[in-house]
């Protein structure tokens, strides 16, 4: 395993680069639109759901490593893909991404389903099942097809959550020390579903993202005092992810 120079301070950032939180290890998290994000640790590059413009992307190094959760246009653009990839960098999806991929993206990617764990870069990577409860949500979200994913990266265990209702595979996570959680209706849950997974399964700090649905934006205010309101030592952190209005 690559060994991880812990430091002293996690810094979570915004996509302004102006918000700071300290958590206890050195990772930058940076917003950059919905479910984009990028994590740098060290020296590693690491893009999440990397869609939207290549211009949003070109303040950061190549990407070392690219996780991948669904097929729908906001997680997955082979364009911009194509534009912000280097010839280094591994990505990791579920099958039914790779299988919309052209055949030199696929050369540098790795399969990763539902209950697979891989080791890359040093860090742990485990894919989650992600998928809707409701009737009438069943089709956005399939069980199977798309992955969330908890990394651990030093001494911590990162959850993003990918479109998900509050699966039982969600509330029965352990040791989670930062979650990225969506929110948004009707393609995912609602606050009050969040906010109750998130409850149970007690991660130390949770970051509200993808909560902008049709025609409605998310009240993650609610959320929040939801959540602390049970829990106060769950820590809510409210970013903009939207600060293009790109979606």
């Amino acid at each position: 395993m690559v060994s991880i120079n812990i430091k002293t301070v996690l810094i979570i950032l915004t996509a302004s680069f102006t918000n700071f939180y300290a958590l206890g290890q050195e990772l930058e998290i940076i917003p950059i639109e919905h479910a984009s994000a990028v994590l740098l640790e060290g020296q590693k590059t690491i893009f999440i759901d990397p869609v939207g413009e290549e211009v949003w992307y070109e303040n950061f190094n190549k990407p070392d490593l690219i996780l991948i959760t669904d097929i729908h246009w906001d997680h997955f653009n082979p364009k911009t893909l194509g534009a912000i990839m280097g010839a280094q960098t591994l990505i990791l999806a579920p099958r039914a991404v790779v299988e919309k991929m052209i055949p030199s993206m696929q050369s540098q990617t790795t399969i990763i389903n539902n209950g697979d764990v891989l080791e890359v870069l040093g860090i742990k990577i485990e894919a989650l099942p992600m998928y809707n409860l409701r009737k009438e949500a069943l089709d956005f979200h399939t069980k199977g097809r798309g992955n969330g994913y908890v990394l651990s990266i030093g001494d911590k265990r990162v959850y993003f959550s990918g479109d998900t209702e509050d699966i039982p595979e969600m509330r029965a996570l352990k040791n989670i020390d930062i979650a990225f959680v969506t929110m948004n209706l009707p393609y995912t849950m609602t606050v009050t579903s969040a906010a109750s997974a998130v409850l149970e399964f007690t991660p130390k700090s949770v970051y509200p993202y993808h909560y902008r649905g049709k025609p409605d934006v998310s009240d993650v205010g609610l959320f929040k005092s939801m959540v602390e309101k049970e829990n106060p030592s769950i820590k809510v952190i409210q970013l903009d992810w939207y600060p293009r209005d790109s979606f």
